[in-house]
């Protein structure tokens, strides 16, 4: 009897994301299209990355700098390789591969990829990274970095949700994908300042 609750609950919580998937991917034109097919492209960040980790040297100096480089590099790593484990377990399918969701109207902006989506390693590499520089550069005591917290926040989370705009994901595949992300970006920046105050490096 549990199992089948169990079940049940599962069934209508993937109808209730199946819905609202819907709904918002449906808040479409072609303005908005062309913005999410830039935030769903993971390789014209790649600057972004690149700009965070020279101001995290500019800001820390090479030796905190470099614990926190490699804390960000471990949190993306980590978040993309449980993606891929969990995908392969969870199997469901994304949204542009399901009949349902296509026959329903689903707009898709991109190719298809593979056929599993749970969870979006997009959402999770975007806010593991986020939470884990964000983190790092408060290392720096001299300034809270508040601007550059709010921003990057605000960008993984268009990242997240720019997957379920280009039919890549469901609304919950992303909010699953932040939540792991906040969770690696919290345990690898947290050892990185512990390292930091270890190796009595805070101080400078």
């Amino acid at each position: 009897m549990e199992g089948t609750a169990s079940m049940n609950l599962l069934r209508q919580l993937h109808h209730i994301d199946q819905d609202v998937t819907l709904a918002v991917n449906s808040l479409h034109c072609p303005a908005t299209d062309f913005i999410w097919t830039v935030f769903s492209n993971k390789y014209i960040w790649f600057a972004l990355y690149a700009a965070v980790l020279v101001f995290l040297y500019w800001r820390l100096g090479w030796k905190r700098a470099t614990i926190v480089v490699i804390a960000c590099v471990l949190t993306v790593t980590a978040c993309d390789q449980l993606g891929n484990v969990v995908k392969a377990w969870v199997e469901r399918l994304r949204p542009c591969w399901d009949l349902n969701m296509t026959g329903r109207g689903l707009h898709i902006l991109e190719d298809k990829g593979n056929l599993y989506g749970f969870y979006s390693a997009h959402a999770a590499n975007a806010m593991g990274f986020a939470i884990c520089s964000w983190r790092g550069f408060r290392a720096d005591r001299s300034l809270p970095y508040r601007k550059y917290g709010w921003f990057i926040i605000i960008w993984a989370l268009l990242v997240g949700i720019s997957r379920v705009f280009v039919g890549k994901h469901f609304l919950g595949d992303v909010l699953a994908g932040f939540a792991v992300g906040i969770f690696f970006g919290w345990l690898f920046s947290g050892i990185a300042r512990m390292l930091i105050t270890y190796w009595g490096l805070s101080r400078h």
